[in-house]
């Protein structure tokens, strides 16, 4: 009789463990990894990309697949080996269904391995290094952003059509910067009459490469420099009385993040984005009024409009396999669509997952308030796909 009290009850107990688990199953969230800059001069770039993601979960009723989503932000604190640790932080100890953001190039590449090893999808929202188009790419990485190369090129093209003939190079020493010179020189038709690299991130004095480019006789410079070091070098720029003798050719240079520090220094620079706040569709529309809104006296910049799409393409995977996220496969499939509304229009996905898109002609202008904003002046090339793509062999 006490072993039948017993069997029942250890029956009771398993029935009760598998009502409990469920129940948890059912209540099961969708756990994103974010990996961004948080700390440091560099922050205001991650806040926006943080900022338009949170939007973005917002937009979609902080749920996808009718499952709420959690996400951990973690700060790379620009570091490539603390953004390493922080990734396999995300994927071992907290066991994320997608990593998503990732600022510099070199800490996307000290990620990258635990990321792919794991089968873990990680969506860079902003870091294009030439590897990740082609030699590295792989089944469980995607871009919503671009790949490096791609926005100097379109800035190479439009230096082209101003009859520019003669252009000194200047950007910092790791491996974007080598990207956005290479880049510059594939598609610039004219004489690059000198390069020089500078120390990442730690160089802010930029008065010995202004001093060269001066003295190379070059009728213009080419530079990228991404937050703060975009800010001083801009400024330095004009101090040095460069801004009416050689006009100035940028890539992330000047954006809605820098802008408020700039000031009217960036009038009259041009620079190339693959998005621009005043694009016509109407749910760029909607995010750049609701980010205002939410976000009182900030704008939203190429960053984080990035970052928005990234939730938008997470979710579009998630609704495919009807929140099972164990279904890779199916969720691979799902985001090489590109089945969702992106805040630059539609494009497509390159074999490398890497965007085919269009990229613009920015300029700096004051809206009918007197605030700086950036404007859709052209489109310099339509349905761009990086030089890269024929070196990935994705498995």
């Amino acid at each position: 009789m006490k072993k039948a009290y017993w069997l029942a009850g250890a029956i009771a107990l398993s029935l009760a463990g598998v009502a409990h688990s469920s129940s948890a199953m059912a209540g099961d969230t969708i756990k994103i990894g974010f990996i961004s800059t948080f700390s440091g001069p560099t922050a205001v770039i991650g806040n926006d990309m943080r900022n338009s993601f949170e939007l973005a979960l917002d937009h979609l009723g902080r749920k996808m697949a009718g499952k709420p989503v959690e996400v951990i932000y973690e700060d790379d604190q620009f570091k490539p080996d603390v953004g390493k640790q922080k990734t396999e932080k995300l994927v071992q100890s907290d066991h994320v269904d997608f990593l998503v953001g990732y600022i510099w190039s070199n800490v996307l590449l000290a990620s990258l391995k635990t990321a792919v090893d794991s089968k873990t999808f990680l969506i860079t929202a902003n870091a294009g290094p030439s590897q990740l188009a082609g030699e590295l790419c792989s089944p469980y990485v995607f871009s919503t952003s671009w790949q490096n190369d791609q926005t100097p090129e379109a800035m190479g093209l439009y230096m082209n059509q101003k009859g520019v003939k003669s252009v000194f190079l200047i950007g910092p020493n790791y491996a974007a910067g080598k990207d956005m010179l290479a880049g510059v020189k594939s598609t610039f038709k004219g004489k690059v009459v000198g390069e020089e690299y500078t120390v990442w991130p730690s160089q802010l004095d930029f008065s010995a490469e202004l001093t060269k480019a001066r003295n190379s006789g070059a009728e213009s410079i080419f530079v990228f420099y991404p937050g703060a070091s975009g800010v001083q070098f801009l400024n330095q720029y004009v101090q040095a009385g460069l801004k009416d003798k050689m006009p100035l050719y940028t890539a992330f240079t000047i954006d809605e993040t820098t802008l408020p520090l700039q000031k009217d220094n960036a009038l009259g620079v041009p620079g190339a984005q693959e998005w621009v706040n005043d694009l016509p569709n109407e749910q760029n529309k909607k995010f750049v009024a609701d980010y205002r809104k939410k976000y009182t006296g900030q704008r939203p910049s190429f960053y984080g409009a990035q970052a928005y799409d990234a939730a938008q393409l997470i979710n579009s995977a998630v609704v495919a396999v009807k929140g099972d996220t164990s279904k890779k496969a199916a969720m691979k499939a799902a985001m090489e669509k590109a089945d969702f509304k992106s805040l630059r229009g539609a494009f497509k996905y390159g074999n490398n997952h890497i965007p085919i898109q269009n990229f613009y002609l920015q300029d700096v202008v004051k809206d009918a308030d007197g605030q700086l904003s950036l404007k859709t002046v052209a489109t310099i090339v339509k349905d761009d796909q990086d030089r890269f793509h024929d070196k990935c062999k994705m498995k």
